[in-house]
C-alpha cells in the first residue's frame, strides 16, 4: 500500500462510516496528480469534475473582482479535500480558480466514480452530508471572523492552527486573505511574538 492510500485510508476512517473493504475499494478510485508551483486544479469559467484530496502542498482559492484584482477566500492545506464545490455540484462553470501556491500532490476522484459511490454504498450520503455541513461551518466561521476579529487576530489563528504552511504563502496572497494592504500586514507581523 502506498503512503497516500494509508493517508486516505486515514482519512476515511475518521468518518466511521465504512468499512476497511469499502475505504479500500473508494480509495482505489483516485488517481495521482502532479501540480506545479502556481499551477491550477481549476480555474474560473472552467468546468469542476473532480476532487481532490491533498497530500502535500498548499493551494489557494481566489477569484476576481470588476477590476481584475485577485481577491484570495480560502486556502487548503494537506489532509484535506479541495474542489470548486459550487461548480462541481450544478455542474455549472466556476467561479473560482485553485491554485497551487507550492509544488504540491494531489489524488483526485471524477465526479462520475463519486456518483457511482453514492449508487453503491449507503452511508457515502451520509459522507457527503458531513463534508457539506463541514463546508458550511468554514463558511460560517470566516463570515464571523471578519465581523468579530481584527485582521491582527485572524492573522494569528493562521500562525497557531496553520504554523508550518503560514510561511509558505506569499504576503500578497495572506493580504488578500485577511482583507489588508500588504504594508498593514508588514506591520501585524512585526508586532505578533509567540
Amino acid at each position: 500500500m502506498n503512503m497516500v492510500s494509508v493517508m486516505l485510508n486515514i482519512f476515511f476512517q475518521r468518518f466511521n462510516l465504512f468499512s476497511e473493504e469499502e475505504i479500500g475499494d473508494i480509495v482505489a478510485l483516485f488517481v495521482q496528480r502532479n501540480i506545479a508551483k502556481n499551477d491550477y486544479l481549476v480555474k474560473e469559467n472552467d468546468y469542476c469534475e473532480e476532487i481532490a484530496f491533498i497530500e502535500s502542498g498548499v493551494f489557494r482559492s481566489f477569484y476576481a473582482n470588476e477590476k481584475g484584482d485577485e481577491l484570495t477566500y480560502c486556502f487548503r492545506f494537506p489532509d484535506d479535500l479541495i474542489g470548486a464545490y459550487s461548480a462541481f455540484i450544478t455542474g455549472g462553470k466556476s467561479i473560482e480558480s485553485i491554485q497551487a501556491i507550492v509544488n504540491a500532490v494531489v489524488w483526485s476522484i471524477q465526479k462520475k466514480d463519486l456518483d457511482a459511490l453514492a449508487d453503491r454504498l449507503p452511508q457515502w450520503t451520509t459522507f457527503l452530508k458531513i463534508i457539506a455541513e463541514q463546508q458550511y461551518l468554514e463558511l460560517e466561521r470566516r463570515v464571523i471572523q471578519f465581523q468579530r476579529e481584527t485582521a491582527s487576530e485572524r492573522y494569528k489563528n493562521l500562525l497557531i492552527y496553520y504554523p508550518n504552511f503560514v510561511q509558505y504563502i506569499p504576503l500578497q496572497y495572506l493580504a488578500s486573505y485577511l482583507g489588508i494592504t500588504q504594508r498593514h500586514l508588514s506591520r501585524i507581523r512585526k508586532e505578533i511574538t509567540f
